[in-house]
């Protein structure tokens, strides 16, 4: 894929200061795009990019920040959903404020910014959304109920956009990432009691036997914003290393 397709369109992309994010913001940029990325953290955001501070948490602050994007960038082609916080246990072990918490961010999040980009996105002759999903919302992870429950409402949510903005020329689709090598998936592995160990499972797991990069979701990402992938709309495309659908044979046999 050339630059060409994205030269000069405008795209928001939440969660941005960091990790996948972070990789998508600098590759929209890279193919010409403007990008303003929305986050907590916005004094992260490299230089080149239009920071905003913004909690998707919390709709007026989505509302004024989605505005103060369109603003700055003259309008909003393309919206990445990609902020989101993680969880570990099983169904018994998050409290019910916790659950609350996740829900609220990582799906709840998704329908805020959306919801206050659709007037812009209706504008636009290229519109697209990617919600950054996960393998957790296709396969049953260990330990990971209510990231699961979360990323697999994502999913949902992903296809109920596609089919309701199809008409108006709005696509949606998203990525389901496998266990991707960002700062955030570090600071869990230093939190384990075996760090080393606990990679090593991690890469086992996905049959390319290593984790997935952020770049290689980032390239995902910006393929299906793209209007090189105009008849794409309503998928979920998995950058897993074939997690989701290989089954392999133990090596050596």
């Amino acid at each position: 894929m050339t630059a060409a397709p994205l030269s000069g369109l405008r795209a928001v992309v939440t969660g941005g200061a960091s990790g996948i994010g972070l990789a998508v913001a600098r590759m929209l940029d890279a193919h010409g795009v403007a990008v303003a990325v929305l986050d907590r953290n916005a004094d992260a955001v490299p230089g080149t990019l239009t920071a905003l501070g913004s909690d998707v948490g919390d709709d007026a602050s989505v509302r004024e920040a989605v505005g103060a994007a369109a603003a700055a960038l003259g309008g909003i082609d393309i919206l990445v959903n990609n902020a989101g916080i993680g969880a570990a246990g099983t169904v018994e072990d998050n409290p019910d404020d916790e659950w609350h918490g996740v829900l609220d961010v990582n799906v709840l999040g998704v329908v805020r910014t959306t919801r206050a980009a659709l007037p812009h996105l209706r504008r636009s002759e290229h519109a697209a959304v990617v919600n950054v999903c996960s393998i957790a919302a296709t396969a049953g992870l260990p330990r990971r109920a209510l990231y699961s429950a979360s990323k697999g409402a994502v999913l949902s949510l992903t296809l109920a956009m596609a089919a309701d903005h199809v008409r108006e020329g709005i696509r949606v689709n998203c990525v389901n990432p496998g266990t991707v090598d960002t700062p955030w998936v570090g600071r869990l592995l230093d939190a384990a009691d075996d760090p080393a160990a606990e990679r090593a499972a991690l890469s086992a797991r996905q049959p390319t036997g290593r984790l997935v990069t952020a770049e290689e979701v980032a390239a995902a990402v910006v393929y299906l914003a793209s209007p090189a992938a105009g008849s794409v709309t309503g998928t979920a495309l998995a950058v897993d290393g074939g997690m989701a659908g290989l089954r392999l044979r133990p090596a050596g046999t």
